[in-house]
């Protein structure tokens, strides 16, 4: 049996491909922005902003107010910026900046999240942390990966990492994602001190344009990484091939709507 050394566990990302596949991102996330009431002129931060989509679109929605765009990955704020280039840099702030050490001057009238607390392992000290920024009476909107997320499309990739020689290389691999239960999600916002919270699951497969590298940069980005090179691609094609056509991604989101 061939032994192969273990690969760093730390996620990265590629904030110019994640912009051009992430349609399907967009699309959940614009659906949550929806739901968020602004008059046009409050302080809002996208929490987990990407690589700006969803923060282009809040930009509009505030032409008298101010947007804080955050992300861990300086690759995502690189892509952001770009994309967000033609913005009013008076309205907005992008930052690098991991949420669980966020820290603002001014309190925030709203958070809105898309697709990123299901990477953050600890939610209490998340909505800790968020409602320590948020206003008496501000909102916190979010959607990420909740109970049963991509559960069938991950049993796929875990039979295949369960053969040879992937077995051996898929050794010391630790999950990323928290993906939490409503019951769970809600207890943790009120004993966090926001006022009340509505939590609720919601299926929403999609099929993207691009399966291959949406699933290798994004749905299995952790597994493909773990894997040593040579073995990456040899991976994927057996996940597509146990996965047939068309490729589905079993999303579940878990909805989050809080007030502090």
């Amino acid at each position: 049996m061939i032994t192969y050394a273990r690969m760093p566990e730390t996620r990265t990302w590629d904030g110019a491909c994640y912009d051009r596949i992430s349609g399907p991102m967009e699309a959940l996330g614009l659906a949550v922005l929806a739901r968020l009431q602004l008059r046009g002129d409050e302080t809002v931060l996208d929490a987990g902003c990407g690589s700006g989509r969803i923060t282009q679109a809040l930009i509009e929605r505030l032409p008298r107010g101010r947007v804080v765009a955050v992300d861990a990955s300086q690759s995502m704020v690189d892509a952001a910026r770009a994309r967000l280039q033609g913005a009013d840099v008076r309205r907005l702030d992008l930052l690098e900046l991991d949420l669980p050490a966020l820290g603002l001057e001014r309190p925030l009238d709203a958070i809105l999240s898309t697709a990123t607390f299901h990477w953050i392992l600890d939610h209490e000290a998340l909505f800790e942390r968020l409602r320590g920024v948020l206003r008496p009476g501000g909102r916190l909107l979010a959607q990420c990966g909740g109970a049963g997320n991509i559960d069938v499309l991950r049993g796929h990739a875990k039979d295949v990492l369960a053969r040879e020689p992937y077995a051996a290389a898929y050794v010391g691999f630790r999950s990323p994602w928290n993906y939490a239960t409503p019951q769970d999600t809600r207890e943790r916002l009120l004993g966090t001190g926001f006022r009340d919270a509505d939590c609720w699951l919601q299926a929403a497969p999609k099929q993207p344009d691009e399966p291959r590298e949406f699933l290798s940069t994004i749905v299995l980005g952790p597994h493909y990484q773990h894997l040593p090179q040579e073995l990456r691609e040899p991976f994927m094609d057996d996940v597509l091939a146990e996965l047939g056509e068309p490729v589905v991604v079993d999303y579940v989101r878990l909805n989050i709507d809080a007030t502090a």
